[in-house]
């Protein structure tokens, strides 16, 4: 592995072999969201328990400290809102030099299996893993279900992990299911991240799916609004540290 991409992974991920990200990336296509309406207060108590935050460059310039120790995974696809005709249809939304002048430890990028625009999706992921290998910037690929929430099964996570791997993906970031998730994570040859998903009704949910995932093969995790809609003095976010420590 080039020293580059190795010494990036390592501030991400941990000399345990775990990681736990915190993605406020939401606003990219969904606009305001509860509790995320003013990123730099919802950040800011969170950022000490963070491995990793992701990120868009218009939030992280305009909400993020710059002496914040916290590496920044930063988000480079979107162009989609939540109104419009199909969230899949993604491009690249920052060039290589953006990525390297604001200093970020890895990039993120969806990617839409099985969609209309699985195609032009998967070909943004690749052409970003040329652009950021060159530059030794590891590349994690999010597979992304848009509205389509039942896509959340072990076949098809399965799939979309494997195919973002086979196209350079450092890091896959993807769904929990309760059902074979030792599947998607074991068809991966590289590590998985495990997403939130939408708001779980209890805390005790979130650390059960979380303790199962890690078990079955996830190196971490990677929750936003599991995390940033709890109550500001709720222990939650070190006490999923320590869960999956």
């Amino acid at each position: 592995m080039d020293w580059g991409i190795e010494n990036r992974l390592s501030r991400l991920i941990k000399e345990d072999g775990r990681c736990q990200f915190l993605p406020i990336d939401h606003g990219y296509f969904q606009g305001p969201t509860s509790c995320l309406e003013k990123p730099s207060e919802t950040i800011r108590d969170l950022l000490p328990y963070a491995d990793g935050l992701f990120v868009t460059r218009g939030v992280l310039r305009s909400s993020v400290p710059a002496n914040s120790q916290t590496p920044i995974i930063l988000r480079v696809s979107g162009a989609t809102s939540i109104i419009g005709a199909d969230l899949a249809n993604e491009t690249i939304t920052a060039s290589i030099e953006e990525i390297i002048r604001l200093n970020a430890a890895a990039v993120g990028i969806s990617i839409f299996v099985g969609s209309e625009y699985e195609k032009q999706t998967l070909t943004n992921l690749a052409r970003l893993v040329d652009q950021c290998e060159n530059f030794g910037i590891p590349v994690m690929a999010v597979t992304a279900v848009g509205k389509e929430l039942e896509k959340r099964e072990a076949r098809y996570l399965a799939l979309s992990s494997r195919i973002a791997a086979e196209l350079g993906a450092r890091i896959v970031k993807t769904y929990y299911c309760p059902e074979d998730f030792e599947k998607v994570t074991g068809g991966c040859p590289v590590p998985i991240v495990i997403a939130g998903g939408p708001k779980c009704e209890t805390e005790l949910e979130v650390f059960e799916f979380v303790y199962d995932g890690i078990q079955k093969g996830a190196i971490g995790v990677n929750l936003g609004r599991n995390v940033w809609q709890k109550p500001p003095s709720s222990p939650y976010d070190e006490g999923i540290k320590r869960h999956y420590s």
